[in-house]
């Protein structure tokens, strides 16, 4: 399969399994509708897929929603093979991506240096 439809195939069960979230047809109540899917590796094969989910809340919430997506795999790949309509549907497996709380706590910690920095500029300069 050519790279361009192996991509184009990521797009597609990006969309489907992120409309699934969203729309609430994974009823698991460890599930928050505030995750997305952020990046998907489908095997060259096209026989597995790693979906990379990530959420601007917590830790735990995050795990859990992962938790919960794995569980209902078998649910979300047989509705994939519906909307795809590809002769193999990928067996899904779900992993945390902290990339986006990563980056919220480094933006706040720069936040914090930078006020710092300049309470510190401040102070010595009425010193004087």
């Amino acid at each position: 399969m050519s790279r361009y439809s192996q991509q184009r195939l990521e797009s597609r069960i990006t969309e489907a399994v992120s409309t699934m979230i969203v729309s609430g047809e994974i009823k698991n109540p460890k599930l928050s509708p505030l995750v997305s899917v952020t990046r998907i590796q489908l095997s060259t094969d096209n026989a597995y897929a790693t979906l990379y989910i990530s959420s601007l809340t917590d830790d735990a919430r995050l795990e859990n929603s992962v938790q919960a997506l794995q569980s209902a795999s078998g649910f979300i790949q047989r509705r994939l093979a519906a909307v795809l309509k590809t002769k193999n549907t990928p067996v899904l497996t779900f992993k945390p991506d902290y990339s986006l709380i990563d980056g919220d706590r480094l933006n706040q910690f720069i936040t914090e240096v930078v006020a710092e920095d300049r309470q510190n500029s401040n102070t010595e300069g009425q010193e004087d």
